[in-house]
């Protein structure tokens, strides 16, 4: 069985990498539009069904190979106060979530979901499923030069609410409780359990997948 991640998200695929995982990358659009005001986990989660569902269209019009495909997806999602915040628009409104963040905690859902697909469009022999992870996050307090000199670097404006752990922004994070990988954008032992359920073993690779990306 082939594994195929839905996600151009390069940390995704460097988690993958690093379980040991061959994949290829195929990825379809989606109106991932999250209100604010939606309940965090049902919004991570529709939108990581959605996302499945629209790849293994797209996969099947390709050519799935002869022994099906697996398709993982995923979505990340920061919430403060209740609310959901997505991808600053600009800088302006980096600058306005950081602040927002500043020396609070705030929770981070990242829900991924599996999805079988046969060659001939049908559903494997075990049925597609979704997981969603939490994970709580506290900023350290930051002084408007440090979220000015951050955002001027261009790397929160692709992540929800405008930072991202792996790399500049983990200086801005005084702890967390929960999976670190949760938050930086795939909750790695539960896809590692998950995968196993669908017959792909992340330590014995060669022998469970075929292609690579």
């Amino acid at each position: 069985m082939e594994l195929i991640l839905g996600s151009q998200s390069p940390r995704r695929q460097e988690l993958l990498t690093r379980m040991g995982l061959h994949f290829r990358v195929l990825t379809a659009d989606i109106d991932e539009t999250k209100f604010e005001t939606e309940d965090p986990r049902e919004s991570v989660c529709r939108i990581c069904a959605a996302k499945a569902s629209a790849v293994a269209q797209i996969a099947r019009t390709r050519g799935l190979p002869e022994e099906g495909a697996l398709i993982l997806t995923a979505d990340t999602i920061v919430v403060l106060d209740g609310r959901i915040m997505g991808k600053p628009h600009d800088e302006a409104e980096a600058r306005a979530m950081l602040g927002r963040l500043s020396g609070r905690e705030h929770e981070v859902y990242t829900a991924f979901t599996l999805l079988p697909c046969g060659n001939a469009g049908t559903e494997g022999p075990f049925a597609s499923m979704t997981h969603c992870e939490r994970s709580l996050v506290r900023f350290r307090p930051l002084r408007e030069a440090e979220i000015a000199a951050y955002v001027a670097t261009g790397e929160p404006m692709d992540k929800a609410g405008a930072y991202g752990i792996q790399d500049l922004g983990a200086m801005l994070v005084e702890s967390i409780c929960g999976d670190y990988f949760t938050v930086m954008g795939l909750p790695v032992c539960r896809v590692a359990l998950a995968l196993k359920d669908f017959g792909i073993d992340p330590f014995q690779p060669a022998g469970a997948l075929a292609g690579r990306s």
